[in-house]
């Protein structure tokens, strides 16, 4: 660990698993009884099989800050999903600076500034608020040069073949 910043682990790319292996690390975590915040921008499924499975850890906090998939949204549509995001970041701003949450998962954070739902700086300057040894972990694709930039380790999650192309419906356990 170095000892005078956070650690920042951003994982990117356009294949399925990014927030998955940021799950890994929240159980690794969990599991060594460290507090963690698990905080999602965009996604705000409450059914799916890893939120109900986190609810069974008292160490991790999940919070949905989401308003759902951006798609195509109205004007008023898109308001609301940047008021959501914002209000996120506002909380993570809050955690990150928490003694007692020792991570921070930010889950499609890079997608929220890909979509224009909250700036790269406002991002960066809370990352780099988080004291020395905080655990910051960034998801999401098309994650911004700002945010590669903070990170120290950096993993591309690239699509090779995604069952859903061959037929294969979105399936409990697997895809939520």
């Amino acid at each position: 660990m170095h000892p005078a910043t956070p650690r920042v682990i951003l994982l990117t790319g356009d294949g399925k698993g990014k927030t998955t292996s940021a799950l890994g690390m929240v159980l690794r975590a969990a599991g060594h009884g460290l507090k963690v915040a698990l905080i999602h921008f965009i996604k705000n499924r409450r059914n799916t099989g890893e939120a109900l499975a986190l609810a069974r850890f008292p160490e991790v906090e999940v919070l949905f800050c989401g308003r759902g998939f951006v798609r195509a949204p109205s004007p008023a549509q898109l308001a609301r999903h940047r008021n959501a995001a914002r209000h996120g970041l506002a909380i993570a701003r809050e955690r990150l600076q928490s003694p007692e949450r020792a991570m921070v998962v930010l889950d499609e954070i890079c997608g929220a500034v890909a979509l224009g739902l909250l700036d790269v700086q406002d991002v960066a300057e809370a990352v780099r608020s988080a004291p020395p040894g905080k655990i910051v972990i960034l998801t999401g694709r098309q994650a911004a040069p700002g945010l590669l930039a903070l990170a120290d380790t950096v993993s591309e999650i690239a699509c090779v073949r995604h069952g859903l192309d061959a037929g294969w419906p979105a399936q409990p356990g697997v895809e939520w």
